[in-house]
């Protein structure tokens, strides 16, 4: 007698708007698909023969090129999740995902917005008070200041208090854009001055503060998942230590050369902090690591992360799927198993079209563009197909390689060859760059730190 298959799980949506572009919409169509929900993709003028458009059930052109007329544009993105008679919206990352207007605004219009509630974004969003909220849960936060002051002799006299060298962080920003080190007095106000242009031009706030800089720090994190119900759990860790300009480009779970009971211990603080707090979908901890072992809270992104594939291969979950799960209402009892455990090791590299020694983006014609096909043990993600041009109106990430292993070394192994299969012609590609990292002996031994980038030559 064979047992009686469980009944079908309702799906969770109707119709969900992918309010994105590139691997990531590639990424939520399918996952939305999966459920059993209409998948609509949007797209721009420059994106209009992108291959996951081919994926959704329908795609609607939201506008020109230019990031701030498609993507950024939230009237276009609300008007076409109207005309697609969707009931959510998955913002991705990047753009509108950490926007808690745009948030607010879709929910007001009836539409459950796939992420955190807009009261959590904003409170995290700014990241001086993302910083006394984590210090007023008990969590431990890195040396810093608050908002800087206008006064120069304010902003010495917060440096001071800190110790050099420290880094100038855009308060309202991500990703490494308008980070800049200060080594002592003299170069401390020209670092603010750029770091507060960069982050006006970017993010529209020109608000920085400073954050004591560690010279060979480890950048760990926590994945979480809250739900409506006042629950949040946390998926382990992820090291994301190889970056260059401040940008993660090499990730990894679980975190090497890291005691479980070290990485449980901190996995366990950061979801009790985000539960007291009323946490309520995806989001993760960033924090840096310092050479004796103690962390330091960074930040915490409201929103899925580029890396969130090598957490997905090492527990088995799929986090864009429970996302979208706990987002329609359901517990994360139903949502996740009971025991989540992390087996095997995962390594996931970035390729950009990019300069490989000097990091500058490469836009062009894709004029040959070959990835070997996923077999279970490896994945790629990728928005374009062969012909496709990389325009320099977004960034130029073409595609995520992440391959999963019996061990990290079997994982690296894996991910070197990969690589070295992928035939790309036209725009420069960073995977020199990649293969050199992957085969430095300080990153094979694990001991790896923010800026082992900078002593990799290609």
């Amino acid at each position: 007698m064979t047992d009686t298959p469980p009944p079908a799980r309702a799906a969770p949506f109707r119709t969900v708007l992918v309010a994105n572009r590139g691997a990531v919409a590639a990424r939520i169509i399918r996952a939305v698909r999966a459920l059993g929900c209409r998948a609509v993709a949007v797209h721009s003028d420059a994106d209009a023969g992108a291959p996951y458009l081919e994926e959704a059930d329908e795609a609607l052109r939201i506008g020109p090129a230019p990031a701030r007329e498609s993507y950024l544009n939230q009237d276009a993105l609300l008007d076409a999740a109207a005309k697609a008679g969707a009931d959510a919206l998955h913002p991705g990352y990047g753009f509108l995902s950490e926007n808690a207007a745009f948030a607010a605004r879709t929910a007001a219009m009836g539409i459950t917005f796939i992420g955190p509630s807009p009261h959590h974004i904003a409170a995290m969003g700014e990241k001086t008070r993302a910083r006394a909220i984590m210090a007023g849960n008990g969590f431990p936060v890195a040396a810093g200041s608050g908002l800087l002051p206008a006064d120069p002799g304010e902003v010495l006299a917060a440096a001071r208090g800190i110790g050099f060298p420290v880094m100038v962080k855009p308060a309202g920003g991500g990703g490494g854009i308008g980070m800049a080190i200060a080594r002592d007095e003299a170069s401390l106000l020209r670092a603010v001055a750029r770091a507060r242009a960069a982050a006006e031009r970017s993010f529209a706030d020109g608000g920085v503060y400073l954050e004591r800089f560690l010279e060979r720090a480890r950048h760990v994190e926590i994945q979480l998942l809250g739900d409506r119900h006042g629950q949040v759990r946390h998926l382990f860790e992820r090291d994301c230590s190889v970056q260059r300009r401040h940008q993660k480009v090499i990730e990894e779970a679980p975190a090497p050369n890291l005691p479980r009971d070290r990485a449980l211990g901190i996995a366990q603080r950061a979801a009790a902090a985000l539960q007291r707090l009323g946490y309520d979908n995806i989001g993760t901890v960033e924090m840096l690591m310092a050479e004796d072992g103690t962390f330091g809270f960074l930040e915490v992104n409201t929103r899925l992360q580029v890396e969130h594939a090598v957490t997905e291969m090492v527990t088995g979950v799929d986090l864009v799927a429970a996302q979208i799960r706990t987002a329609a209402g359901e517990p994360l009892g139903r949502v996740l198993p009971s025991r989540v455990a992390v087996e095997g090791h995962a390594v996931e590299a970035r390729i950009y079209a990019e300069d490989p020694r000097r990091f500058l983006p490469s836009p062009g014609r894709l004029v040959r563009f070959r990835l070997p096909e996923g077999d279970g043990a490896w994945r790629i993600e990728t928005g374009y197909r062969e012909g496709m041009e990389v325009t320099p109106f977004y960034d130029p990430l073409l595609a995520k390689a992440v391959v999963r292993g019996r061990s990290r070394e079997e994982a690296i192994r894996g991910l070197r060859e990969l690589l070295a299969g992928m035939e790309i012609e036209g725009p420069e590609t960073n995977i020199p760059f990649l293969l050199a990292a992957l085969d430095d002996p300080r990153f094979r031994a694990g001991e790896v730190h923010t800026g082992l980038a900078a002593g990799i030559t290609v």
